[in-house]
């Protein structure tokens, strides 16, 4: 596919329908996000620096701030100095040395911040980066947790899937800033009312009621801060799976389907294989996966890692425990938003 320039070379990723395993009688596919050149973000900054710029919110070589220890970083990275504008990437301890390179690469300036503040990390990186914006005024902040645009560039994505695919009965996706699986979800709800839209969090995560605990292990899913663009109603439930069945989850996708991904694919995986076998034949299920595996090659895939920090990789629990909305939980749990019941079509097993 001949792409006309960096920006034409974001998105339009595949779409892979997975072996069965587990006793899977549903059809399962993963959005494979992960072939974006830096990650899934990339078509969040996209969105978001291109809209800025036509808006005039972005005046041609002002910086652009953003605070991420992930792929939002990598994205706006890619997209900001191929457009010619100064970065800067407010990040935490917890970065990795290889997201780090390609960012120092990329040609961003990285600030690392050195302690948490009253809501752990991420209030610490949202204050220094309210710093940096009153040191470069003119900058831009993309706003992955708030502005709409990061949502509204998952509008290509809904449209890819309709194009592959047809019609989509179950939509799974891990949250972090609500975009990716909010932004999906919203669009094929146009077009599928009775949608089954499935969260997949973090132990530990406050985006769904549950207690924040900052020091979990996981990255790229949860939050200890409520993002404005994470949409409860559109979410029928969620799923929590604490750090050591995340990891367990991630190093399966690799064995089981050939995917080396992040820990935010691995859980989307772990719950694609339950549905697979909780939901009727054919069933279309599409989990998004949105992080690639090379940035945790000295985490989840260093076993001296998962040692140090007390993470026995085991096998995952037959199905989740079914607990009330509010509940708090340490272990594989799932709830219904608002005690919802799923829907008659694909109904979940307990």
């Amino acid at each position: 596919m001949l792409c006309l320039d960096l920006l034409d070379a974001v998105g339009k990723t595949q779409l892979l329908k997975l072996r069965p395993v587990a006793g899977s009688v549903a059809d399962i596919y993963a959005k494979l996000e992960l072939q974006n050149l830096f990650g899934m973000k990339d078509r969040v900054a996209k969105q978001a620096i291109l809209e800025a710029k036509r808006t005039g919110v972005l005046q041609d070589g002002a910086p652009i701030v953003e605070s991420s220890s992930g792929t939002m970083a990598l994205g706006v990275a890619l997209v900001g100095t191929y457009l010619g504008h100064p970065v800067h990437i407010v990040t935490d301890p917890r970065i990795d040395p290889i997201t780090l390179a390609k960012l120092r690469a990329l040609g961003c300036t990285v600030h690392v911040v050195e302690r948490m503040t009253s809501h752990g990390w991420q209030s610490a990186r949202l204050e220094r980066l309210d710093e940096l914006m009153k040191e470069y005024p003119g900058s831009f902040w993309p706003r992955q947790y708030s502005n709409p645009e990061n949502p509204r560039a998952y509008a290509a994505m809904a449209a890819e899937l309709m194009n592959d695919l047809g019609k989509v009965d179950i939509l799974v996706g891990a949250v972090g800033s609500g975009g990716s699986l909010c932004g999906t979800a919203r669009v094929l709800r146009r077009f599928f009312p009775d949608l089954r839209v499935v969260g997949v969090d973090c132990v530990g995560s406050v985006l769904f009621g549950q207690p924040d605990y900052p020091k979990r292990l996981q990255g790229g899913l949860g939050n200890s801060l409520m993002p404005p663009n994470v949409d409860h109603a559109l979410i029928d439930e969620v799923h929590w799976l604490n750090d050591a069945e995340a990891f367990s989850a991630t190093l399966a996708l690799t064995a089981e389907q050939k995917i080396f991904a992040g820990n935010s694919s691995g859980s989307v995986y772990a719950v694609l294989r339950w549905l697979g076998r909780s939901t009727p034949a054919g069933t279309r299920i599409v989990g998004i996966l949105p992080d690639r595996g090379d940035r945790y090659a000295t985490s989840i895939y260093s076993e001296e890692y998962r040692t140090a920090k007390g993470v026995v990789i085991a096998p995952l629990p037959p199905e989740p425990e079914h607990v009330s909305y509010g509940t708090a939980v340490s272990t594989w749990s799932y709830s219904y938003l608002k005690e919802r019941v799923p829907h008659a079509e694909t109904p979940a097993v307990r």
